[in-house]
């Protein structure tokens, strides 16, 4: 049935593509909108025939189409936040085009400047603000400006100032997005119309540290769905859209170089970025851009684990692992897009982006295995001493981890408008891949057993009631003497695959009416989907002669880096040049090694064909956007079952389909300019993790954790009730309130099971995806955005921002057989805050920002006992900007200037209260540079 209706469309598709060349009917009234300098369109400006009751909204190239007006003389208005009104008189004759083109001025005349509303930070607000009021529901735009006033590293960063989004940080450096508290895999990303999967194995979320903010033109996070929008997002969808050379009507060039140094390395990175834009005929143009980002950087951290409390009453953690890292992350990215308008009627546009994420790390690790109960201590410290026999020893390894990573993502989207009469006719094609291959990985465990005698060793652990605990031990001679025996190296080639086809078609209709006009609009859509991930992972744990070295040949010092002395450790070179040298020596352990390569590899194809219809009803005042969606999803899943004794694979595959009916109701009501109120009620889905489909069984030996698929996970359903009131107090200002209310069933969470018997095999922490029952989402979204340009000078040059939502979350969760558990739901923090002040006034930016996000619940316990939470987290930024002369401007930035750290905690534990669980370290970072725009 859905393949039908889209057959039948794809057929009017061919029909009405005839038409491509033809001009324009009768009565049309066209134009486009920009600032009075002619250099940038003014997309989202709305355009108003008074005596009608009619209104469009500028499009990103800035042009608006009023088609079917009667013969007459009418008032024509243009409005853009931050922009003096514009008001004309067009005569509109009984046949023919006319065109009623409008540049606007600033709103505060040329007392700051006539480019107010092309560059600065009161540009930017503008350029959002005025898309955000012309939308249909509810959404946040950051423009291409907003994105780079800020000191922010990738698209994920730069998200984080829009109300309701807070990140998940990797490294110290933000990777995936939260929206109103749900979880990164509950939202959909999208690069110019185009779905983006993931290069990673285990997400089907986009983690947005590959996409450098420096080529994005704008990025609209919708936070309520309509019925020609794909259906599968809960939290929210992102739309990322790079650069059109219709975007403005001069040529660009701009050269941005920059320097940044990490505190806690003392280390300079290199970035570089070109973006062009260029007309080479009024109809043809070409844009583009490069980067170039090398950024060395360190992390400091410790973990623990396995918290009990002795007989004695003493709180300590059978597991303490010290960790530093050294990173390299090298970013390469471009992209470029030809748009042609052939006609009056048709616009047509190819668009590619190309992102290469490579992550360089050395990963040196001291890691305490404690047997043995204390044998003194109190409320913040343990004192331990090993012992005859495997209960009672210390168990110390010293580990490198020597891995590279590498992900790239590709898209391409090729597409076009076609406008005849009253019908639109919108249609685009893509092909997406992302890939993540992580080549001759190399992990080196040294491991060393204190027990009696000679080998004694007492250790005691202090701090322990902190977030940094340190050790200290009865003999450092000993404990430092290099004599760790080498006692496996594992060695892993991963790659992860995530291929994406897609095409769409969409017919609208406009029908004016009396008093407005009514749009009728049917289209269908295609995506189909295969990801794919294998991996090779050997395990060496003996020779065929002789025994392995010890630590004392192999080592290096790394000074004073780590939270505690972790000297000697690894060295990544020597013990690479080792097992080169004795490869043919080493003796693979077969039952590890399989039983990670064969368990994990896996495969699932997914194909979505979705229709839907809709009717948009706008008069000026009211504008009301209702109508279905449906999506027919087909599951192919492959993988293997794995017998652990005589270690065979037997290949499994589970094939399944299922149909979701998404209706859906915008409503939008602006009874006086200054005030939009809106309210929708919308249906949608979540389609769980891919790699939690397979069926499969991961497992790392090493550090005994097994993650397994489930195929029959049913989706995430949810229904979503939005209500927001946006008042426009000022010529560049916004308050707002917004409340919102998801009921979701069939949510999806990660169950942990400690000491799980899979087969025989002992998992330490097994985790199984399960589906809940049901869950529920409140919240309130507090939004002011402001350009006090109405103060007195000096003060007129000031800007202040800030955004507040309070997220209230429930779920009911069998986390085991028999119990059934009331949580919040994983990911979500109940207060998200951020709020900025800037300063512009001639050549001078100044700008100040701080983020917060509360605590989250981040792993669950399936009895329980050791539930773990991310501890809030606060980041303040500083930057400042000088303009030197026309088109060179200085910058400098400085990034997490309080030192902010990263926790994670246990709760619930026979501890007791809060317990690290987490703690990681990552210094301030000061970036300097110059850009130079042509």
């Amino acid at each position: 049935m859905i393949a039908t209706s889209v057959g039948g469309a794809l057929r009017l598709a061919l029909l009405c593509s005839c038409a491509c060349g033809a001009p324009a009917l009768a009565q049309s009234l066209t134009g486009h909108v920009t600032d009075s300098t002619d250099t940038r369109t003014l997309a989202g400006a709305e355009v108003r025939i008074v005596e009608l009751g009619r209104v469009a909204e500028a499009g990103r190239d800035g042009s608006f189409r009023f088609t079917d007006v009667p013969p007459g003389t009418y008032t024509v208005t243009v409005r853009y936040v931050g922009a003096a009104a514009e008001t004309r008189t067009v005569t509109v004759p009984a046949s023919g085009t006319v065109d009623a083109s409008f540049a606007l001025a600033a709103s505060d005349g040329t007392t700051r400047g006539d480019d107010i509303l092309v560059v600065g930070l009161a540009a930017n607000q503008a350029s959002a603000l005025s898309q955000k009021r012309s939308a249909d529901g509810v959404e946040s735009v950051l423009s291409r400006d907003a994105i780079g006033q800020n000191p922010d590293q990738n698209v994920a960063e730069a998200l984080r100032r829009v109300p309701g989004v807070s990140i998940q940080d990797d490294q110290g450096e933000g990777r995936f997005v939260v929206l109103r508290g749900l979880a990164p895999a509950l939202n959909a990303v999208s690069i110019n119309g185009a779905r983006i999967p993931s290069p990673e194995a285990d997400n089907r979320a986009l983690a947005l540290d590959t996409v450098p903010s420096e080529l994005v033109q704008s990025i609209e996070v919708k936070k309520t769905l309509t019925p020609d929008m794909d259906g599968d997002t809960i939290g929210g969808s992102i739309e990322i859209r790079t650069t059109s050379a219709f975007d403005r009507k001069k040529d660009l060039f701009s050269l941005s170089l920059e320097g940044s140094r990490n505190d806690l390395r003392d280390r300079w990175s290199p970035k570089g970025s070109v973006d062009f834009s260029k007309l080479v005929t009024p109809d043809f143009g070409i844009s583009g851009g490069f980067s170039y980002y090398r950024r060395r950087f360190g992390t400091d951290g410790v973990e623990a684990s396995d918290w009990t409390r002795s007989a004695a009453g003493i709180a300590y953690p059978e597991e303490v692992d010290y960790r530093a890292y050294d990173v390299v992350r090298t970013r390469i990215a471009g992209a470029l897009s030809l748009d042609w308008r052939p006609s009056d009627t048709t616009t047509l546009y190819v668009r590619g982006i190309a992102n290469s994420f490579r992550d360089d790390e050395l990963r040196s690790r001291l890691r305490f295995t404690l047997s043995p109960a204390p044998v003194s201590g109190d409320a913040g410290s343990a004192t331990f001493a090993s012992g005859a026999g495997s209960a009672n020893r210390i168990r110390v390894r010293r580990e490198m981890k020597d891995r590279t990573e590498i992900q790239n993502v590709y898209s391409v989207t090729a597409g076009g408008e076609t406008q005849a009469d009253r019908w639109t006719l919108t249609y685009s094609g893509s092909w997406s891949k992302s890939e993540e291959r992580e080549p001759n990985r190399q992990d080196t465990i040294f491991d060393r057993r204190f027990q009696t005698g000679a080998s004694q060793l007492g250790l005691t652990l202090s701090g322990l009631d902190t977030q940094t605990p340190e050790y200290s031990t009865s003999n450092d001679a000993a404990f430092t003497n290099g004599s760790d025996p080498l006692s496996k190296i594992e060695t892993t080639d991963g790659l992860s695959t995530d291929r994406e086809y897609a095409g769409r078609i969409d017919i609208a209709r406009d029908i004016p009416l009396a008093a407005g006009s009514l749009e009728i609009k049917v289209g269908g859509k295609g995506r189909f989907r295969d990801k794919r991930y294998t991996l090779d992972f050997t395990s060496y744990d003996a020779l065929t002669g002789g025994s392995f070295p010890t630590l004392a040949g192999l080592s290096r010092s790394i000074g004073e880096t780590g939270l505690v002395d972790m000297n000697p450790a690894v060295d990544p070179l020597l013990v690479r040049a080792w097992f080169n040298a004795n490869r043919d020596t080493l003796v693979r352990n077969a039952a590890d090694s399989d039983l990670d390569s064969l368990s994990a590899t896996y495969r699932v194809a997914e194909d979505i064909y979705a229709g839907y219809g809709q009717l948009r009803f706008d008069n000026g005042v009211l504008r009301a956007v209702t109508g279905v969606r449906v999506e027919h999803t087909r599951n192919r899943m492959r993988g293997n079952a794995l017998d652990t004794d005589s270690l065979v694979a037997t290949p499994v595959r589970v094939a399944r389909a299922y149909t979701n009916w998404l209706p859906s109701l915008n409503l939008r009501y602006s009874p006086w300019r200054k005030l939009v109120v809106r309210g929708a009620v919308t249906r949608s889905l979540s389609r769980p993790n891919i790699s939690d489909l397979a069926p499969r069984f991961s497992y790392n030996a090493n550090d005994g954790e097994g993650t397994f698929g489930n195929p029959q996970l049913r989706p995430y359903r949810s229904w979503n009730f939005d209500a927001a009131a946006e008042y426009y107090f000022a010529s560049n200002a916004l308050a707002e309130v917004t409340v919102f209310h998801k009921a979701i069933s069939d949510f999806i969470f990660s169950s942990r099971i400690d000491d799980y018997n899979y087969n025989g095999v002992v998992i330490d922490e097994a985790t199984l995806p399960l589906n809940g029952d049901t869950a529920r989402v409140t919240g309130v979204e507090l939004n002011l955005q402001a350009s006090l340009s109405f103060l007195p000078a000096p003060f007129d040059g000031l800007l202040v921002g800030g955004n507040y939502t309070y997220v209230d979350t429930r779920a009911s969760l069998a986390t085991q057989p028999g119990t059934v558990r009331d949580l919040t739901l994983p990911g979500s923090s109940k207060h998200i805050w951020n709020a900025s002040i800037g300063y512009e006034k001639g050549p001078l930016q100044l700008r100040a920002s701080g983020t917060y996000r509360g605590r989250y619940l981040d792993e669950i316990a399936a009895d329980g006992d050791g539930d773990v939470y991310v501890d809030h987290r606060l980041l303040f930024d500083i930057g400042a900007k000088l303009r030197v002369r026309r088109g060179v401007q200085l910058t400098a930035d400085f990034i997490n200037i309080g030192n902010e750290p990263f926790d994670r905690v246990y709760t619930g534990t026979a501890a007791g209260g809060d317990r690290l669980a987490q703690h990681e370290q990552y210094g301030w970072t000061g970036k300097f540079g110059v850009k130079v725009t042509l």
